[in-house]
């Protein structure tokens, strides 16, 4: 088992300067440390249907009314909220195809972010392939990799739930039994900025073979940073 880089054809060469956009770092970075609710309204506010700040205020009280936050960290609690708040509608107020490409760019670079807290940063990759001997590349290549000498995890990351389809969930469990076949260990998942309910009710009209393929839902991708595959 190795990995090589995705090739870099026009398509590649315009995300890539979506990936480089400093609105995708900053907000990761907000994400990296968000709650529960914030993690929820981050996904609201990013599907680009509404960017009046103030209505968000209006049906996310517990974030932005001080009162309502813990008590002494009503403060900063409100001033997170407010920067994620703002972060996002820059996101949401692009055009539909590129917030699209800003979306998918995000969930990447905080998939690599949460992945960091665990794994040395320079074994963190992004667009790569995995090849095998005899065994023809993937037409796609992985979001984010993890490449160190014992082990390596591979994560496909979608916005929402309706990203995932069968060939996604086939091209993960064949590169596992193929790393498997050559008595290597390769962990393979899916990162879907979506509730848990969302992603079960998709992968519950799925056939293709699952069962090893772990999935982070915006409820339990904080756990990146302290799985131990």
């Amino acid at each position: 088992m190795r990995f090589q880089a995705a090739a870099l054809d026009g398509r590649a060469v315009v995300y890539a300067g979506i990936q480089a956009d400093p609105l995708v770092a900053r907000v990761a970075d907000l994400l990296v440390d968000a709650t529960a609710a914030e993690l929820v309204l981050a996904r609201a506010v990013m599907n680009g249907q509404r960017t009046d700040p103030a209505a968000w205020r209006t049906m996310f009280p517990a974030l932005f009314e001080v009162a309502a936050a813990p008590s002494g960290d009503g403060a900063s609690v409100r001033a997170h909220a407010e920067r994620l708040l703002a972060a996002c509608l820059e996101v949401a107020e692009r055009g539909e195809q590129t917030r699209s490409q800003f979306r998918g760019a995000i969930v990447e670079e905080l998939t690599a972010r949460l992945l960091a807290g665990r794994v040395p940063r320079d074994s963190i990759r992004r667009e790569r392939r995995v090849l095998f001997d005899g065994v023809a590349a993937e037409i796609h290549p992985y979001d984010v990799t993890v490449e160190l000498g014992s082990r390596a995890e591979v994560y496909d990351c979608k916005w929402g739930a309706r990203g995932i389809g069968p060939d996604v969930l086939h091209q993960l469990d064949d590169a596992r039994r193929h790393a498997a076949a050559e008595e290597q260990k390769l962990f393979v998942a899916l990162v879907i900025f979506d509730s848990r309910r969302s992603v079960e009710v998709r992968l519950a009209r799925m056939t293709a073979a699952r069962a090893e393929t772990r999935v982070f839902a915006l409820e339990t991708v904080a756990r990146l940073a302290g799985t131990r595959n």
